[in-house]
């Protein structure tokens, strides 16, 4: 066999493994979308018969996406017992938000050079929040809250930044369980998100950092609080 019919027959064996790595990496994005949205609460089981059958993949791709979502932190296999949403730790919130401080705030001096679209973006998802509390759906406030979030950071035009704010922010919608009424949690940054998208609109990329950070102390400082209350 020649050299490249030996490289010929190597791609071709290895094309199971990516087809099954590809629908691996596309169950992981259902299942970590169903987190930043909330419908994942942690500590839900994660059934692969039930799974399997809705998304109609098999058990080793299912298993495969598992894994890759146990190495975002937000799947913890228990032996014996299964597969599981992560429970956060406050250390991991605190983490979450140093993460985030860097990223954002990237994101946010990038705005003089991204394109109208991808601020517009940022604007299009404070309205989106906006729509959702007026229909008093403050489940949809939270998700909202996290696409404004993750377009903030899409003003690096990066697609390595974007893949990081996914996992991120399905970390940190964990992370929002802990806090009781969603109105009470959610409502308070609707404003805050309009103050600051309109800040990057009209180019005041330096005030528009520094409302974000103080909004970064307030909700971490937030949620370490509720934390603590359940540690109690």
């Amino acid at each position: 066999m020649t050299a490249m019919a030996d490289w010929a027959a190597r791609l071709s064996a290895a094309r199971p493994v990516l087809d099954r790595a590809s629908a691996a990496e596309l169950v992981a994005d259902v299942l970590r979308e169903n987190v930043i949205d909330g419908s994942l609460p942690p500590g839900t089981r994660l059934s692969e018969e039930t799974i399997g059958n809705l998304l109609g993949v098999s058990r080793n791709t299912l298993r495969e996406a598992f894994r890759l979502l146990s190495h975002e932190n937000l799947l913890v296999h228990e032996l014996h017992r299964g597969v599981f949403v992560r429970k956060l730790a406050a250390a991991d919130v605190a983490d979450i938000y140093a993460m985030r401080r860097i990223l954002e705030t990237a994101g946010v001096r990038a705005a003089g050079t991204a394109t109208p679209e991808a601020v517009g973006e940022v604007r299009r998802h404070v309205e989106e929040g906006q729509a959702a509390a007026e229909s008093g759906d403050w489940a949809a406030v939270g998700t909202a809250n996290m696409r404004f979030h993750r377009a903030i950071a899409a003003l690096l035009a990066s697609p390595r930044v974007d893949e990081t704010m996914a996992r991120l922010l399905a970390e940190l919608r964990l992370a929002f369980h802990v806090m009781g009424e969603l109105r009470t949690f959610h409502e308070p940054y609707l404003e805050d998100n309009a103050r600051i998208a309109t800040l990057l609109i009209e180019g005041d990329h330096e005030r528009a950092e520094r409302e974000l950070l103080a909004y970064f102390d307030t909700a971490q400082a937030q949620l370490l609080a509720a934390y603590a209350e359940r540690a109690v």
